[in-house]
Order: structure tokens, then sequence, then C-alpha cells
């Protein structure tokens, strides 16, 4: 057996299993279950009728880089949305099955394991693909807190530069899960410069780039910053998007990965036989959806009624803010977060993840201990009956 899965952390929402194990929720109140970032907006009609009028792909194989027309769409989206020249769509841009497969399935395709003491760091509180996949990899995950006092920006003088020089591989998420987080232009500059300095590969996460709440005000993107500081040929960088959650289709299993030419054409060798093609089905319905802005907008205006209308109802009981982007409150609870989720279960029926399962203790402290993720995904009925539920729950501590 592959010794480095014995590393591998349960998933925090089997954590939530066992953690939550003997709870009896009140019979009377039906489970309202804020816990996982699953979109439950309704998919588009015209995505789901491109997705039966592409059937006849059934008949072929996929080919691994996808077709010339599925990448051609995420090009020139990837253009338009960033106000950048669309990149080579050939050697630039690979369709991959959702983000979570790709952000994994890179690590092993970047890190070099012969290497000793290889790292690979990433944001804390943060995505646990980005953990395993460094284990995976034979490299060790080393972690960036991300604290409030410091606008939950990522805090780069956690390493020292022996440690910088060793790292292989950074995973950043913009806009940030779970906080909500956005990286601006110096952010960015900064990280280039380590990039540059140390010759490590920046992974930029950006599944959340399309929810925002100020249609003037797009969350910067990495392709975005790099034009904007002179790095036409995005060296060392690749971002991750997906229409999982700009699109509501978490079950089609699209997104892309575009950046670097050179590292696109090896994580596309490595794919070849990683056996990940997209479905000429898939690739149908995902053209339609990159090339349609109209429910994106709709979608982001649903998301920011529910935000308008739920964030100042919580933010009386416990410390929280509309984020930068996202479809998360991350709010500091009074007790435990463990403690909190578990109450708030056991008398209120209502699910939320402790901030803690999200973070690793580093540099003396685990930076989710006391916050609560609260994903609202569902409709604006049943949010506003969870905020309900919550402020009557800290009325009693």
């Amino acid at each position: 057996m592959n010794p480095h899965l014995s590393q591998l952390q349960p998933y925090p929402f089997e954590k939530l299993r066992q953690h939550f194990a003997g709870i009896t929720p009140p019979a009377g109140l039906r489970e309202i279950k804020l816990s996982i970032g699953e979109p439950q907006h309704e998919t588009p009609a015209f995505i789901k009728q491109a997705l039966s009028e592409g059937l006849s792909g059934l008949a072929n194989y996929p080919t691994t880089a996808g077709s010339d027309a599925l990448r051609q769409a995420i090009a020139a989206w990837i253009g338009e949305r960033y106000g950048i020249p669309a990149p080579d769509y050939a050697a630039q841009v690979l369709p991959v099955l959702g983000s979570r497969e790709a952000l994994f399935a890179f690590a092993q395709t970047v890190i070099d394991g012969s290497r000793l003491n290889a790292l690979v760091a990433c944001p804390n509180p943060f995505y646990q693909i980005y953990e395993g996949a460094a284990l995976l990899a034979g490299a060790t995950p080393v972690f960036l807190n991300t604290l409030p006092e410091r606008d939950f920006e990522l805090d780069l003088t956690t390493l020292s530069e022996a440690q910088w020089s060793q790292v292989q591989l950074l995973y950043v998420c913009s806009p940030g899960n779970p906080t909500g987080k956005v990286m601006g232009l110096e952010d960015w500059r900064a990280l280039f410069a380590l990039s540059d300095r140390h010759n490590f590969v920046i992974a930029s996460d950006e599944c959340y780039s399309e929810i925002y709440f100020d249609e003037e005000q797009k969350p910067l993107g990495g392709l975005e910053a790099a034009r904007r500081l002179g790095r036409d040929d995005y060296r060392n960088l690749v971002m991750f998007s997906s229409l999982s959650k700009r699109s509501n289709v978490p079950g089609l299993r699209s997104g892309f990965v575009a950046g670097d030419a050179a590292l696109i054409g090896k994580f596309l060798l490595y794919r070849t036989y990683h056996g990940s093609a997209m479905s000429p089905v898939v690739q149908h319905a995902s053209i339609a959806a990159w090339n349609d802005e109209v429910h994106v907008r709709d979608n982001r205006r649903l998301y920011r009624e529910k935000f308008d209308q739920v964030t100042p109802l919580i933010a009386r009981h416990l410390d929280t803010a509309l984020p930068d982007a996202g479809f998360y409150l991350w709010a500091k609870t009074p007790i435990a977060d463990t403690e909190f989720a578990r109450e708030l279960l056991r008398q209120y029926n209502v699910v939320v993840l402790p901030g803690s399962f999200l973070a690793r203790q580093s540099g003396g402290v685990n930076p989710g201990a006391g916050f609560i993720r609260i994903a609202l995904v569902a409709d604006i009925d049943e949010c506003l009956d969870a905020a309900g539920r919550i402020a009557n729950f800290c009325q009693t501590l």
C-alpha cells in the first residue's frame, strides 16, 4: 500500500459525522444543512437542454485535451471576464473534471518527490484537497495562517527563506474558502516575487470567483494580476476554475486549468495517462454554460439577496460580516466552535461546520478554532429560518 495514505486525515465532513454521533435534534424542526458548499440554486434549463442535445457524444471516446470548441469557449470567457487577451486555447487552456480533481492531480505532476524536504504551502484554514495532494505526492504541507488580525491575508512571513527555497508548489484560494478574502494586486506582486526568487509554482484556486456582490467590483484573478504586472507568459502560474458554483452544476464536474503553457503541457501529459478526459456530452453542455453570462448574473442576484438579509441577523449575535466574495459567512463563536456546532444541531437542527475542522495547528494556533463556516447555499426562506434559529440559540448562551 502507498505509505502516504496513512498520513491522510479524515475529511471535514467525516469528522462532522463522528462529532455529531449520538445527537438527536428536535423532532419538530426540519434539518437545515449549511455545512457543505454545494450550490442548491436551480440548474439553468438551457444547460440541461445542451446536455441532452449532446448525447450523441456517448458514441465517442473523449480526448484528454478536450475539443477545440470547448477550449476556445473557455479562452474567450477568460479574456472577457478579466479584460485580458484570451489565452492560447491550444497551449494555455485545459478542460478538467471539476477543479477538485485537477487541484489534486496537479500536485502529482509538478512535485519532484525525489528532492529532500519537498514542501507544498497553502492557506490555513484551507481546502483539504491541498493537503492530501501534497502528502500523496511525497511532499510535506506547510501552512500560512489567515487570521482576522491580518484581515485574513496570507502570512508570508510564516516561512523562512530556507523553507521557501524548499517550496515546490503554493496553493492559493481567492476568493478564499472559508473567509471569502480576495487577494489584491499587491498580494500577487509579493507572491510572484517569491516565486521568481525560489522557482515554485503557484496554483490559484478561483472556483468562487463568480459569486460577488457588486457588479462593478469583480474579484481580481491570478492571470489578470499577472498581465497587469507584466507577466504575459504566466510563468509558474496556473488558475483553476469551475462551472459548479458559477452555473449551479456541481454534478456536471466541469472546469478548466489555464496559464503557463509549459506547465499545461506537462499536466496534459500526466492526464493522458491518468484517464481523466471529459465526456463529449459534458463538453457540449459546458460550452453552452461558458458562453452565457445572463444566468450567472441571476445567480449572483440570488446570493446578494440572501447575504443582504441574513448577514445582519447573524451579525447581531456573532462576529461576522459580508465577505469579499463567495457564499460563506465566517463567524466567530462565543464558545468552542465544536461545541457551538453540536449544540446548534441538538437544540435547533441546523448544521454548520466547525472552523477548526478546516485548519491545522500552525504557529501555535489553529486559525479556524472559534469560528464556524455557514454556507448560504439553500433558498432564501431556508437561510432566513436558519438565521433565526442561530439567533435564538445565541441568546441562550
